[in-house]
Formats: C-alpha cells, sequence, structure tokens
C-alpha cells in the first residue's frame, strides 16, 4: 500500500490530530441523537404494504369510499364457567357509559352473546382511519381496565387491530431493551476473553455503541422516504453491534500486533490503516452491496430495513477508520492497561491462532479429504432445507403471552363471526346481485359465514360482502379458504354477471405478502450474488476468488436454512427456546436472512483472504501462505464470530418467533461459516487451487523489508 492510500491518510490525520477527530466524532453522534429527538420517525401506513389481488381490492374499497370504520372488540368472559348474564349486563352499561364518553369513539353497537353461553362481546366503532385509531386506542384500554377493576368476578379484556398492534410493540420494545441490556456485557466480556485488557476490551463496545445510536438518529430523517416497518430498531442494534464491534476488533488486533514487533505507535496505525482498514472498508462495501439487495424485493419493510442496515455500516465503518486510530494513538500502549493478569496470561500463552493452528495441520496435509468431509457435513446441515415451508406470519406465531393476541384468539373461538374475514369487491353494473347470489352460495357451503348486520355495502358501481371463514385462524387453513373463494366461489357467482372483482382483506393481505416473498426471492438472489461476485473480482483481481467466495457464501445460507427448518418446522426445540412451533419459517425470514448472511460472512472472508494474499506477495508458497493467513487472522475471526454468535443469539431468547427465527438463522450460519467453512473449506480449496486461486494476477518474491516500506509507505 501506498502512502497515497485514503485508509492510511485518514488514519495518519487522526492519528496525529487526536483531539480534532475524537471531538468530530462526538459532533457527529450529538447531531444524531439531536436528529433523533427533533425529527418524528415516520412509520408505514396501511396502504404502504398493499399487494397483489388483496392490494387492487383494498384500492377499490378506498376509490368508492367503502371503507369500514376501525373497530376495537371488549370480550366478557367468567373464569370459573359459564357467564354470568346479569354480572355481563351491568359490566356492559358501564362499558357503554365509558366508550361513549371518549372522543375518539363514533359509536357503540349493542351486545353481542355467544351461543355457547360462556362470552359476549361489545363492538366499538372508532373515529377516523386505522392511523388515527392507533393513536387513540390507549384511551379505550384504559377504560376497559377501569370496568375491569369494578367487576373483578369478570374477566373483561379488549381486542382490534389497534390494540393487537399496540401489544405487539410493546412486546417488541420489551424485546429490544432485553437485547440491549444483555448484549452489552456479554460482548464486552468476550472483548476481554480478546484482549485481557479493560481499555482494549471497551473500546470496540463503545464505538459499536455509539454507531447503533447515531445510525438510529440519522434514520430519522430518511424514515420520510423509507418508513419504518416496525423492525428498524432490531435490525440496527443486531447488525450494528455485530459489525461495529468486528470492524474495531480487526484494526484494533493489527495495530498491537505490529506494535509487537517493534513498529511505534503511528507506524502501527498505519500498517494496520493499510491492511485491516482497508480489510475494513471492503467489508462494508460488501455488506452495504448485500444489503442493497433488499430494494430489489420492492417492500417498504425491507426497504427501511436496508437503509438502516447501510446507514450503521457506513458509520461503523467511519469511526473504525477515523476516532479509532486517534483512540490509538493518544493510548499508545496503555490501550492494554489495566490489564486482567490471568486473560492476559492466557492470552498471552496461546498466542495468535493457537487453537486454529491444530485444526488447521491435517487440514493442509489432506486437503482433499478435508474438504470432502466438511462438504458431506454441509450438505447433510442444508439437506432439510429442501423441505422448508414459507408462511407469512399471523394470529397463530404471535405470542399468546401478549394479552390482546390471547383475547383475540379467545374471540374468535366464542364468536366464529370474528375469525379469518375475507372482503370480496365487486365493480361494475349492479355489483350487489352478484354478491347476493354469492353470499348464499358461501353460507351454503358451510366453510363461510357473515358478520352480523349489513353484509353486503355498496356505493355507485362498487359493492363489497365481507365472509368469514369457519377453519381455525392458521395460515394453512387461510390459504385454504381464500383459494377456495378466488377459484371457485367468486368466479362461479360473478364472473358470468359481468363484473370485474378482487378479495382482500387483511388475512388475505398476509397470504398474498408471503406469496410476493417467495416471488421476489430468486431476483434478490441474483442481484446480491451478481454485485458481490465482481465486488470480489474488482478487490482480489481473481475469478476464481469471486466464484469460490460465492460457493461458500451459499454454503453457509443452505445450512442455515437446513437448520431454521429443523427448529422451527418441528417440536423438538420447543422448550430449549420456549416457542410453540408453527410448521413453518416465517415467509420473509429467509431473503431477509440470506441478504444479512452474505453481507456478513464477507465481513471477515474479506479479512482472510487479504491476510493469506500477505503471505503469497511475500512470496510464501501457497499452503505456507493459507497457513500465515488462517493463523494470523484466526484470533480476530474467533472474537469476531464469538460477538456475533452472542449477539444473534440473544435475539433467539426473545419473545416473537420472528426474533427467534431470524436469531437462530445468524447464530448457526456464522458459527458454521467460521468454523467449518472458514478453517476447514476455505483452505482446503485455496491449497488444492495453489497458485491459480490468484489468476489472472501473477505474485512474486518480496522482501519483508519491501512489504513493510510498501506498508507504511517509506
Amino acid at each position: 500500500m501506498s502512502r497515497g492510500t485514503v485508509t492510511v491518510r485518514v488514519a495518519r490525520w487522526s492519528a496525529t490530530h487526536p483531539w480534532r477527530a475524537i471531538g468530530l466524532w462526538l459532533l457527529l453522534v450529538v447531531v444524531a441523537v439531536g436528529l433523533s429527538a427533533m425529527v418524528p420517525k415516520q412509520t408505514t401506513k396501511a396502504d404502504d404494504t398493499w399487494i397483489g389481488q388483496s392490494g387492487t381490492a383494498s384500492e377499490l374499497i378506498r376509490q368508492a369510499g367503502l371503507e369500514g370504520k376501525p373497530s376495537e372488540t371488549v370480550l366478557l368472559t367468567d373464569p370459573d364457567g359459564p357467564l354470568d348474564k346479569t354480572a355481563a349486563t351491568t359490566a356492559l352499561a358501564q362499558l357503554r357509559d365509558k366508550m361513549t364518553a371518549i372522543d375518539a369513539v363514533d359509536g357503540v353497537g349493542q351486545p353481542v352473546w355467544a351461543e355457547n353461553g360462556k362470552a359476549a362481546l361489545l363492538p366499538i366503532e372508532l373515529k377516523g382511519n386505522a392511523d388515527d385509531a392507533a393513536d387513540n386506542v390507549d384511551k379505550l384500554v384504559a377504560a376497559t381496565g377501569e370496568v375491569q377493576q369494578a367487576n373483578p368476578g369478570l374477566t373483561i379484556e379488549q381486542a382490534g387491530s389497534a390494540s393487537v398492534d399496540a401489544g405487539i410493540w410493546k412486546q417488541v420494545a420489551s424485546d429490544l431493551a432485553k437485547a440491549e441490556k444483555l448484549s452489552l456485557p456479554i460482548t464486552f466480556a468476550l472483548m476481554l476473553l480478546a484482549f485481557g485488557a479493560l481499555i482494549a476490551a471497551g473500546i470496540p463496545v463503545l464505538l459499536a455503541f455509539s454507531a447503533v445510536g447515531a445510525a438510529l438518529g440519522f434514520y430519522a430523517p430518511l424514515s420520510y422516504l423509507f418508513p419504518d416497518g416496525g423492525s428498524v430498531a432490531n435490525v440496527v442494534l443486531l447488525i450494528g453491534m455485530a459489525v461495529g464491534v468486528d470492524y474495531s476488533l480487526f484494526y484494533l488486533k493489527r495495530e498491537r500486533e505490529e506494535r509487537r514487533r517493534g513498529h511505534g505507535t503511528v507506524d502501527a496505525i498505519e500498517i494496520a490503516a493499510a491492511t485491516s482498514g482497508h480489510s475494513v472498508v471492503v467489508s462494508g462495501f460488501a455488506v452495504i452491496v448485500s444489503m442493497a439487495g433488499l430494494y430489489v424485493a420492492k417492500d417498504p419493510i425491507f426497504s427501511s430495513m436496508a437503509t438502516a442496515t447501510i446507514v450503521v455500516v457506513a458509520i461503523a465503518v467511519l469511526g473504525s477508520l477515523t476516532v479509532l486510530p486517534a483512540l490509538l494513538a493518544k493510548l499508545g500502549h496503555r490501550v492494554d492497561r489495566p490489564r486482567i493478569p490471568l486473560l492476559w496470561r492466557l492470552n498471552r500463552r496461546i498466542g495468535p491462532g493457537g487453537i486454529s493452528r491444530r485444526i488447521l495441520a491435517p487440514v493442509l496435509r489432506f486437503p482433499k479429504i478435508a474438504l470432502l468431509i466438511s462438504a458431506v457435513a454441509v450438505v447433510a446441515l442444508a439437506v432439510p432445507a429442501l423441505g422448508m415451508k414459507t408462511e407469512p406470519g399471523g394470529l397463530s406465531t404471535l405470542p399468546q403471552s401478549i394479552p390482546e393476541v390471547k383475547t383475540m384468539t379467545a374471540l374468535q373461538q366464542n364468536f366464529p363471526s370474528q375469525g379469518m374475514a375475507y372482503d370480496v369487491v365487486a365493480k361494475g353494473n349492479n355489483p350487489a346481485a352478484g354478491l347476493e347470489q354469492l353470499q348464499q352460495a358461501a353460507v351454503d357451503s358451510r366453510e363461510f359465514v357473515v358478520t352480523p348486520g349489513e353484509s353486503i355495502k355498496s356505493n355507485g358501481d362498487t359493492a363489497v360482502l365481507t365472509l368469514v371463514s369457519v377453519r381455525p385462524d392458521t395460515n394453512e387453513d387461510a390459504k385454504q379458504a381464500l383459494e377456495k373463494l378466488r377459484n371457485d366461489l367468486v368466479p362461479a357467482a360473478l364472473n358470468s354477471a359481468g363484473v370485474s372483482w378482487a378479495v382482500g382483506g387483511e388475512t388475505a393481505s398476509g397470504v398474498d405478502y408471503g406469496q410476493h416473498q417467495r416471488d421476489q426471492l430468486p431476483y434478490v438472489i441474483a442481484f446480491v450474488l451478481a454485485l458481490t461476485l465482481l465486488m470480489m473480482i474488482f478487490t482480489f483481481r481473481s475469478v476464481a476468488i469471486a466464484l469460490v467466495t460465492t460457493l461458500l457464501n451459499l454454503a453457509s445460507v443452505a445450512a442455515c436454512f437446513g437448520v431454521l427448518s429443523l427448529v422451527f418446522q418441528h417440536t423438538w426445540a420447543e422448550g430449549l427456546l420456549d416457542f410453540t412451533s408453527p410448521g413453518f419459517v416465517i415467509s420473509w425470514i429467509p431473503l431477509f436472512l440470506f441478504v444479512i448472511l452474505i453481507g456478513l460472512s464477507m465481513d471477515y472472508h474479506v479479512f482472510v483472504l487479504n491476510r493469506i494474499r500477505e503471505g503469497v506477495r511475500e512470496g510464501l508458497s501457497p499452503q505456507e501462505a493459507v497457513r500465515k493467513g488462517i493463523t494470523e487472522s484466526a484470533g480476530v475471526v474467533t472474537s469476531a464470530a464469538a460477538v456475533m454468535v452472542s449477539v444473534f443469539a440473544l435475539f433467539a431468547t426473545l419473545g416473537m418467533i420472528e426474533m427467534k427465527q431470524m436469531g437462530v438463522g445468524l447464530a448457526v450460519a456464522v458459527l458454521i461459516d467460521a468454523t467449518l467453512v472458514r478453517i476447514v473449506m476455505l483452505p482446503s480449496i485455496m491449497v488444492l487451487l495453489g497458485r491459480r486461486a490468484w489468476w489472472p494476477s501473477k505474485f512474486k518474491a518480496a522482501a519483508p523489508e519491501t512489504r513493510e516500506r510498501e506498508l507504511v509507505g517509506v
């Protein structure tokens, strides 16, 4: 690397002007926090997620002004058995008085008594749209709570779209707080194991945490272009802590290594900038390129995730190249203070790559056998992925620990007409007549019922019929009911009537959304693989390296998908991870994991390949270059992987099953990638390819002192 390299120039400036660099970083974080406080974050609206035929139905309903008002339902049951009608009537009267006194309430319907005698419900209509209901639902929940306190002999609970969403958000906030509380001490403990000194361990954690905070702040104004779909904070914490710690770790480890070789602080920083700093830039760009693949999915939730992740990765890279060299220059040798005696001696005794050297020896001696065994292991883990089922999340996949979810489940059990609803929209000449015929056929099929009250609403040339499935609220039943309507009942009743039609509703939207994810997955895969392939060719000037990288990344992803199928499509891990198996993987998880895993796999893959290439440039044989590169980078890779696995594993303990699947998938993939793939498959392939791995580049032997001059620019 020459003195003109950007990473070296930036590092030199930061190292020679440490207080300026530190001050600018603090200013960046303060500005970001200020933005977060001053600019309200925007969230996705209902129409942002309209997709497919259900989206068409929603648009037709809105154009005709037939949108139903948002509603909530209060459910009354008796925990001791059949509902006491006298006590329930008193409670219902109290509820009516309190609800009608709330400005946001448009009207309170008549009580409905369950045919089984075990429950009663009170329907409530709200003013405005769904977004207004979300803002005002807390007032209704508070009123319901007051009536519950006044009637302790009854169970009085509220459920509806707004209250269920509010309950989910509370669960997400609780999960996020738990992850934040645990991720910092766990990451710090791992850094202590890696460095054996308090300051060295604290620097990566501090920079990663500040990058997360800054990214959330800068995302606030960007949310006006890419509104938050609900998962931005989780994803920023998940990815930000992982890459933020890793990038600092790469840089800090190399700087300490060069100081041990006798270089001064500034020279050591410049060498670290030329080597690890370059790897950080390439790794960060790889993650950004991979995350950009989410834009291809044409989904607002994925777009928000991609935007926030790109921001946190860019900030983490910036911090590693600027404020980190400044801190290292200011601290000097004091970065290794105060030392933890036992951990410090243990680090010194093991030495760099001490454990991996023992694993690597037989791999380099018998590369064909090592590659065969590791390939068989990866294939065995990946085989279950062939049977992976993906479905959208729904009521059945939400934690029953959320009170509103539990209430909604009980509501549907006692009142079948409150189950999975489908809106059949017809537009044309006299559409209501065709819908009346459809209603009769649907009821006669004994698979659908109609909601109480006016079942068909019309306005001009558009009419809407709401049908409710009698099937349980599960994803498979939802698909079957929707197929029955779209492929059988609706065409038979409406095609001959000369009207256009669409079947929508919340349940149909979930099914269409899941199908949309499956349809977009091939395009996302092609985009990410093509760009990362080109990036690796440009970085290493080698087609072979690019192809090997792609194959190894796909191996890690396949193994991840296989483990996901094993864990979440069966019941054996329910007690271990505290979940109820839905029998499938949430539809957006595979697409999201693919993009994330390709990016994170490139994270330390680039770092390892750079160390191997350094050996080749020194004139070492391919086998010796692999040995040197793997062993010298093993400590960093192991520490980086340990941080990622620990942070990701935390998400496997959270309440939402989406977070569990994300955490398990990422943790398993990184573990496999950092051990089986990078310590066995990669070195065996590199040894078997020999110098052909770097074609068309040709490396000549260079004296060590020449290399050092190239690195520091002397």
